[in-house]
């Protein structure tokens, strides 16, 4: 059965978003062999959302308070990329990755599934 997720992140700078994922969110890791970073996550949820194209996939961090999250992001370096604004189902903001793409980090108003058992 399914235990877990792997999710990919794809750039053109792929070191320093890798460092990036280590120093400034802390994420610890694992060497998958060759220097190839594997990261850990906290706990993950998935939503299948309607879409009127082609399949697409996102990727966002899950908070609990946005404003300390963001606090803590930049006093490590992190540049916020879109401050903070209610969406209704929680509160967005995005952080710059190094590349220059952006990360979206919210704090969700919506219950959350219990744990992965």
């Amino acid at each position: 059965m399914i235990t877990g997720m792997h999710a990919f992140v794809f750039s053109p700078d792929a070191e320093r978003v890798r460092a990036f994922f280590a120093d400034v969110l802390g994420l610890p890791w694992a060497d998958a062999g060759g220097g190839w970073p594997i990261f850990a996550l906290p706990p993950a949820e998935l939503a299948v959302h309607p879409a009127g194209g082609d399949t697409r996939h996102e990727l966002y961090l899950v908070c609990d308070d946005i404003e300390a999250t963001l606090a803590e992001l930049r006093s490590k370096g992190a540049e916020v990329a879109r401050e903070i604004s209610d969406q209704g189902w929680g509160r967005l903001a995005a952080i710059r990755l190094p590349d220059g793409s952006e990360l979206p980090v919210y704090e969700p108003r919506h219950p959350s599934p219990p744990p992965w058992t």
